[in-house]
């Protein structure tokens, strides 16, 4: 049987962990974790200020250490924050780092729209990306 997106995505939610942008914040504030924006680069125009920006669909080869696209920055014993647009990608993006072996990974709770709802700051770049 075929499973659609929404029962994917309401899976991955119920085995990942997620965090309210207050959180997030807080988190931040100690220097910690690395938020990894997995959104498209078309839709980098906002952005939290210091994410990482890695393409859903590059995840994996950013993640592994064995890979050459590999990103120091993306340690499996570092805490990581995944965070997309409304926070569905981040669900499946969270629980494939997760099955990846990394352990202290989070999704941003209603992803970069509930961060900007909250009255938390963007990064803003028209056109000059």
């Amino acid at each position: 049987m075929v499973k659609s997106v929404v029962e994917m995505i309401g899976e991955a939610r119920a085995e990942i962990d997620a965090v309210s942008p207050e959180a997030v914040t807080a988190e931040l504030a100690t220097g910690d974790p690395v938020l990894v924006d997995i959104r498209e680069p078309v839709e980098w125009e906002q952005h939290i200020a210091g994410a990482l920006q890695v393409p859903r669909g590059l995840l994996e080869f950013v993640a592994d250490p064995a890979s050459p696209r590999h990103n120091a920055d993306l340690g499996s014993s570092r805490r990581v924050i995944v965070y997309c647009a409304s926070g569905a990608r981040g669900a499946l993006a969270t629980l494939t780092l997760r099955n990846m072996g990394y352990e202290n990974v989070a999704n941003l709770d209603g992803g970069l729209k509930a961060w900007i709802a909250a009255g938390f700051p963007v990064v803003e770049h028209h056109g000059d990306l």
